[in-house]
């Protein structure tokens, strides 16, 4: 059974010790967090696991295989860094650095080491973007046209990225299972309403090459909580709700063409039948852990392996760059390529 290593136990450290030990194919072996009430919790929900203030005396411990690193977005490549150097197996925490160049780092580090080296990005492993992948890859939908999401809600602010590197990055991790075509270009404009703080909403475009486009609406400052995509293809359109408890995704027979004569059948509309797919209900946390686990047995490559997460990081740094130039469009550096 593979050790696991969790390093920091605040927000997320907890969820991915909880899924380690419902696994079946893992175990949490050690715990590091420098809080004493962090490690005082962990002890109480794992205490076969030991625990210590030091993260890298953890990572540095032979009997130990795997890291996962559930601590600050300034601290993942050092921690990422100092695992695979010491051999060991990592996944972390999305975003997986704080650079392009530092992701890049990492992602040679891992291949020299043939070390796996995966990223957190835990909504690709859901039954809903799973579901809306497998229509997409069977050609349901068409040519994809269009990604609309919005992802709004009122906090959490966080302290060490703005709303962009916060919850952007979980629909950039989407897009880059989902859409065929490579990114070319982002284009962001960003606003902080209260003082001091990093940006807490903002309006992003990404253009594909294929002329697609993505539309993200993200905001920390919303007066509810909204978690909704729309899909448009050329075929059928989807709608993806993932704040519904049932029929989180919906797929529509409807869309429109051109017309071939006279002015008014320049656009013809067609309008189907609608069905909610049937959705795993596995949880996407524990998919992803064993799917970890997995490949480190099989020396197998992650669904969102370094390769994805520097794709991701890149598209992140790109949008921050566009919102200190009021939204003028940025390329991307980091190509597309298969992981």
């Amino acid at each position: 059974m593979i050790a696991i290593g969790i390093a920091g136990y605040g927000y997320w450290g907890p969820n991915l010790a909880r899924a380690v030990a419902a696994s079946g194919c893992a175990k949490v072996e050690m715990i590091a967090d420098r809080m004493e009430p962090a490690r005082a919790r962990a002890a109480l929900h794992h205490p076969a696991a030991r625990l210590t203030a030091d993260i890298y005396d953890m990572i540095n411990d032979p009997k130990v295989d795997a890291v996962m690193i559930a601590t600050p977005v300034n601290t993942h490549f050092d921690m990422a860094m100092a695992a695979l150097k010491a051999g060991k197996h990592v996944l972390v925490e999305k975003p997986m650095a704080d650079t392009p160049a530092r992701a890049a780092q990492l992602v040679d580090e891992a291949a020299r080491r043939n070390l796996i080296l995966m990223v957190d990005h835990t909504f690709v492993y859901t039954g809903a973007v799973q579901k809306i992948a497998s229509l997409i890859d069977s050609g349901e939908l068409g040519d994809l046209y269009y990604y609309d999401s919005t992802r709004v809600n009122l906090g959490i602010f966080q302290r060490d990225v703005d709303v962009i590197w916060d919850l952007a990055v979980h629909d950039f991790a989407i897009l880059d299972r989902l859409m065929p075509s490579q990114p070319v270009a982002v284009s962001a404009s960003a606003a902080s309403c209260i003082a001091g703080s990093p940006a807490n909403m903002a309006h992003l475009s990404v253009y594909y090459d294929d002329g697609a486009m993505a539309y993200l609406n993200v905001n920390w400052l919303a007066p509810v909580k909204i978690r909704q995509t729309v899909i448009g293809g050329s075929k059928k359109m989807v709608i993806y709700d993932d704040m519904q408890t049932s029929e989180k995704v919906k797929v529509y027979d409807s869309g429109a063409s051109a017309g071939t004569e006279g002015y008014e059948s320049l656009v013809s509309y067609r309008t189907g039948d609608m069905y909610s797919p049937a959705l795993s209900s596995k949880e996407a946390l524990l998919s992803e852990v064993q799917e970890f686990a997995s490949c480190i047995q099989t020396n197998a490559i992650p669904l969102t392996d370094g390769v994805s997460g520097l794709r991701v990081v890149d598209i992140l740094a790109a949008a921050t760059l566009s919102t200190k130039r009021r939204g003028f469009p940025v390329d991307l550096v980091q190509k597309k390529v298969a992981s």
